[in-house]
C-alpha cells in the first residue's frame, strides 16, 4: 500500500522534470537549419523589401550563376578587351606618326632657316638692266645697283613741275631713301606714307616700294608678305602688277620656284591685256630662271 501510494508522486515528479530535461538537450540539425532559414528570410525582407530574392545578382528573372549569363558575360569582356587593345595600338601608332611628323617639320624648318640665313648674309647679285621705253612720268636717278628699267618706282611728276603736294613729297622722301640704299629708313618712311595717305594713288606705289626695299635689304620673306598684301589689297592699283612680279622674285630668293611660277602665271592671266612693257619684257627670263613649264 505504501508503494502504491508513492507511485503517483513518483510519476508526477518525473512528469515535472521532463520539460527541464528537454530544454537542456542540444537542438537537432533540422531544428538548427529551420532556425537559420527563418533568420535568412527575416534578413531578406529587410534587404529586399519588394521581395527580391538574394540569389539573382540584380536580375529579376535570371539567376546570376546560369551558364548562359556566364558565357554572355565572358564574351562581352573579351570584346571589351579586344577593343581596348585596338585603342592602345592605334594610340601608339598615332604617337609614332606624330613624332615622325614633328621630326620632319623640325628638319624642314631648320633647313629653311639655314637657307634663309645663307641668302640674307650673302651679297645681293646685280641684275642686268633691261633697256625699254620708260613711262613719261618716270625719271629715276642713279641707283646703287642696276634695276629693271621702266619697272622701278620713280620720282613723283608733281615735284618735277614745281607744284607742291604734301603726299607726293612724302612718297618722294621714301623713294629717295630707297635709291640711296637706306632701306630701313625707306621702309619706315613709306609705311608712314601709307598710314597717312591710305587712299592716295601713290599708296599702291608705296606699298610696292616698301616690299622691294625689304627684298633689296635681303629679307625675302618679309618682302613676299608685303608684296602679296599690296596685290591683294588693290589688284587694280598702279603698282599691283609690279608687286606680283617681285613676289615671284622674292619666292625665288626663298628657294620656292614652283610658287614663283604660280605668281608669274597669275600675273599673265590677270594683266594679260595691260601688262606694263617693262614687266612684259622681263617676264620670260624670270620664268626661265624658275624653270616654269
Amino acid at each position: 500500500m505504501r508503494f502504491r501510494a508513492a507511485l503517483p508522486f513518483v510519476a508526477l515528479a518525473a512528469f515535472s522534470l521532463t520539460p527541464a530535461d528537454a530544454q537542456r538537450r542540444p537542438p537537432t540539425p533540422e531544428q538548427r537549419i529551420d532556425r537559420l532559414e527563418r533568420q535568412v528570410r527575416q534578413v531578406q525582407r529587410q534587404v529586399f523589401p519588394k521581395g527580391q530574392p538574394a540569389d539573382t545578382a540584380g536580375f529579376s528573372d535570371q539567376p546570376a550563376a546560369t551558364q548562359d549569363s556566364v558565357t554572355n558575360l565572358n564574351g562581352r569582356l573579351d570584346s571589351v578587351e579586344r577593343q581596348l587593345a585596338d585603342i592602345l595600338r592605334q594610340a601608339e601608332e598615332n604617337g609614332n606618326r606624330v613624332a615622325q611628323m614633328e621630326a620632319e617639320v623640325a628638319r624642314l624648318r631648320a633647313d629653311q632657316d639655314r637657307r634663309l640665313r645663307a641668302i640674307e648674309t650673302a651679297p645681293a647679285a646685280d641684275e642686268e638692266p633691261v633697256t625699254t621705253e620708260q613711262d613719261s612720268t618716270e625719271a629715276p636717278p642713279p641707283r646703287p645697283r642696276p634695276k629693271i628699267e621702266g619697272s622701278a618706282e620713280t620720282a613723283p611728276a608733281a615735284l618735277s613741275t614745281g607744284t607742291v603736294d604734301a603726299a607726293e613729297a612724302a612718297y618722294d622722301q621714301g623713294f629717295q631713301l630707297w635709291t640711296a640704299g637706306k632701306y630701313d629708313a625707306a621702309i619706315k618712311s613709306l609705311q608712314a606714307f601709307t598710314k597717312k595717305y591710305p587712299d592716295h594713288r601713290r599708296a599702291s606705289w608705296a606699298y610696292n616700294l616698301a616690299g622691294r626695299a625689304m627684298l633689296d635689304k635681303g629679307q625675302p620673306r618679309a618682302a613676299a608678305e608685303a608684296l602679296l598684301a599690296n596685290y591683294r589689297r588693290d589688284p587694280k592699283g598702279e603698282r599691283a602688277q609690279d608687286s606680283l612680279f617681285y613676289l615671284g622674285q622674292a619666292l625665288m630668293k626663298l628657294g620656292q620656284p614652283g610658287q614663283a611660277c604660280k605668281a608669274y602665271s597669275e600675273l599673265e592671266e590677270v594683266y594679260s591685256g595691260n601688262l606694263r612693257a617693262p614687266l612684259k619684257a622681263a617676264l620670260p627670263s624670270a620664268k626661265a630662271e624658275a624653270k616654269c613649264g
